[in-house]
């Protein structure tokens, strides 16, 4: 078991990795902008720039386990990805721990296969795509020469307890529970698959203390691909509420980018709501044990941890 890992991010999924490891008697420390993190005896919060690669080695000098659960805003990873990135790959050649990143599947692009695997091309030329398929490449390429070593595990759009700021986060369930009609990017009735927290969580610790995992990208496990039109109704059927899901149309979203610079960069990813986002997670279940939570498992579990929120 690890004595000690380094988080970096205190989000939903760098909260989860840190309570995990803290829970089974790892010592765990977070690095934050701000020195935020989970609440836990194990747990050291830091304030600091996961840019700075002395600050990342120091804290990383005896940790097992660096896991990059960082999320810089949506409309500037081209500036702000890079320098963190080359900081956290710096810091594991230096002290030897495994680097863990959390990825998504935007690598792929518009043009890719569905369901898509692991060792598919990574063939995204938009900017956030890009970023993600250089950031992977680079990880894994410096694991094969030998410089340090590194995994990473690509989830979809997460949903669960904790998640806020995703497709079925802040902006769809306090409708579901009110009952209310939701409003979603893209066409409501092709399959997507979403990735469920806790399962996020146990692929990221798996492959930190697995060797078999090293070196090569691992897909989170997902339950089958529902629609969002019955994602929605199953988090409703949850909630006991009559939520129903309809359509945000693409001119509207690109008239809020002309003013939200968030907004703006959704049309870069509308493909990905516009037709079948559909992952295959074989190779992850069947190397490591690890079964996806059913989404209507995972349903109930998000509509109670949003009632006891709120």
């Amino acid at each position: 078991m690890e004595q000690h890992v380094v988080v970096v991010g205190s989000g939903p999924v760098g909260a989860g990795v840190a309570l995990r490891h803290a829970e089974r008697g790892t010592r765990v420390t977070v690095l934050t902008r701000r020195g935020t993190g989970p609440d836990h005896a194990l747990v050291a919060r830091h304030a600091g720039d996961a840019a700075d690669a002395d600050v990342l080695s120091t804290l990383a000098n005896d940790a097992s386990a660096i896991f990059n659960c960082a999320n810089p805003a949506y409309h500037r990873w081209d500036t702000e990805w890079p320098p963190i990135h080359r900081a956290l790959m710096t810091a594991a050649e230096r002290s030897g721990a495994v680097l863990v990143m959390t990825d998504n599947l935007y690598c792929f692009g518009p043009d890719g296969t569905m369901p898509m695997r692991e060792g598919d091309p990574m063939r995204a030329t938009g900017t956030k795509g890009a970023v993600r398929a250089r950031m992977a490449q680079d990880l894994l390429d410096a694991h094969a020469a030998g410089r340090l070593r590194a995994t990473l595990a690509r989830a979809s759009d997460f949903y669960g307890p904790t998640v806020l700021g995703a497709v079925l986060g802040e902006r769809v369930m306090p409708k579901v529970l009110a009952g209310k009609k939701v409003g979603l990017l893209g066409r409501v009735d092709v399959p997507h698959s979403m990735s469920y927290m806790p399962d996020v969580v146990t692929t990221l610790v798996t492959i930190a203390g697995d060797e078999r995992a090293w070196g090569r990208p691992w897909h989170v496990p997902n339950a089958p691909a529902l629609t969002q039109r019955e994602a929605v109704a199953a988090l409703a059927s949850a909630a006991g509420t009559s939520a129903t899901a309809t359509t945000v149309p693409k001119a509207a979203v690109r008239a809020l980018g002309l003013f939200n610079p968030m907004m703006k960069e959704l049309m870069e990813t509308w493909y990905q709501f516009a037709e079948p986002w559909i992952t295959d997670s074989t190779l992850t279940e069947h190397t490591f044990g690890l079964i996806p939570t059913g989404f209507e498992e995972g349903a109930a579990a998000t509509v109670n941890w949003w009632r006891a929120r709120t």
